[in-house]
């Protein structure tokens, strides 16, 4: 019996080697492609940035001033502050208002022409050498030299640096393009 099962174990074992398939292709193919390609750059914004300047601080008399130009190749950008004088000669004759030199603050805002003439005006000359009423109106009287004058419609230099860099800057803009 031994051997009957040892002759069908190994004959199932042969039978299984005689059904192998054996699979032979070839393929021979050739792609051929035809076409054009485009490429399109996106290029980002132009972006020229004014600079910051901080002059939040009400107590400054400063005014901030910036500009930018921008072109698709070249981006510009200044800025600067400017001074205001007028903002200045308040602020000094309040402050000696408020010290109790009174005189003093008025004598600042006489250097005013138009505050000058209101005072004259008003009869209340400005001081002049601390002297004030009357002896003041006939000082400046004999004095008209030292009085103020009114200013010239002429540029300061800081409106001269603007108006020159605005120029600059328009003449590149106009090359650029």
């Amino acid at each position: 019996m031994r051997k009957l099962l040892l002759l069908l174990l190994f004959s199932t074992a042969v039978f299984a080697e005689e059904d192998v398939i054996k699979t032979e292709a070839v393929t021979d193919s050739t792609i051929r492609t035809e076409g054009t390609n485009t490429t399109v750059l996106k290029s980002p914004p132009p972006s020229a940035v004014i600079p910051s300047m901080n002059i939040s601080n009400s107590d400054l008399c400063t005014v901030g001033v910036a500009g930018t130009l921008q072109t698709q190749i070249l981006g510009l950008s200044a800025g600067r502050t400017v001074r205001d004088m007028n903002c200045e000669k308040l602020k000094n004759a309040k402050t000696l208002y408020d010290m109790g030199m009174k005189v003093a603050a008025v004598s600042i805002m006489c250097q005013d022409k138009r505050v000058f003439d209101a005072m004259m005006h008003a009869g209340t000359p400005c001081p002049y050498n601390g002297e004030i009423g009357d002896l003041a109106k006939a000082a400046w009287a004999a004095h008209t030299e030292v009085q103020p004058k009114g200013k010239k419609k002429e540029w300061s230099n800081e409106t001269k640096t603007v108006i020159s860099g605005v120029s600059v800057s328009a003449l590149l803009l106009l090359l650029l393009i």
